[in-house]
């Protein structure tokens, strides 16, 4: 006699299918739930390691703008000090030009010439003086010519009617301070 099977197995079946279906599917989810979890955390943690590296960054920075100010600071300290540094060499240098000045005024005074006066701005000098005669003030200016720390005397005034010295001229001329050459030579060398 054949052999009916009357139990529902297409359903038990189809209920067996839809079961491990059910299983798969929550396993996916776990399975997609915990790569998202662990893609979550991965990217939690670069984010910290990039935000810990911007920050270290952002401090060196910082660091190194104090140190650039610092370096500005002793730069402009530096120029200062340099260009002080120059304005004291420049004054030891011309230390001894007024001596060598007051010296040349005085060997090209002649006789009959009194100096009243004597200005210096820069290498400009003028000189208010009283002559006994214009011959002497001619004479002066003809020294002073000579003179190798003197150069291009120009007579600017000269007058025989003050009364303050009367039976005299005076006068006042102006005069370059110059440097003679081996004055150059030696200060270059």
């Amino acid at each position: 006699m054949p052999h009916i099977n009357l139990l529902p197995w297409r359903e038990e079946l189809r209920a067996e299918k839809q079961r491990q279906f059910n299983v798969m599917l929550a396993g996916a989810a776990i399975f997609s739930a915990l790569v998202v979890v662990f893609v979550h955390i991965q990217m939690t943690s670069m984010i910290e390691s990039q935000n810990s590296r911007n920050n270290f960054l952002e401090d060196t920075i910082k660091t190194v703008e104090k140190e650039i100010e610092e370096i500005k600071t002793l730069k402009r300290d530096k120029a200062s000090l340099l260009a002080r540094m120059q304005v004291i060499q420049q004054l030891q240098s011309s230390r001894p030009e007024i001596v060598h000045l007051f010296e040349e005024v005085a060997m090209a005074t002649p006789k009959g010439v009194f100096l009243l006066n004597t200005e210096r701005k820069g290498t400009l000098l003028s000189i208010t003086g009283v002559a006994n005669s214009n011959d002497s003030v001619s004479a002066f200016m003809r020294n002073l010519d000579a003179s190798e720390w003197l150069t291009n005397p120009k007579l600017s005034v000269i007058d025989s009617a003050k009364q303050q010295y009367p039976d005299s001229s005076w006068f006042r001329l102006e005069v370059t301070q110059t440097k003679p050459a081996e004055e150059e030579k030696g200060k270059k060398a």
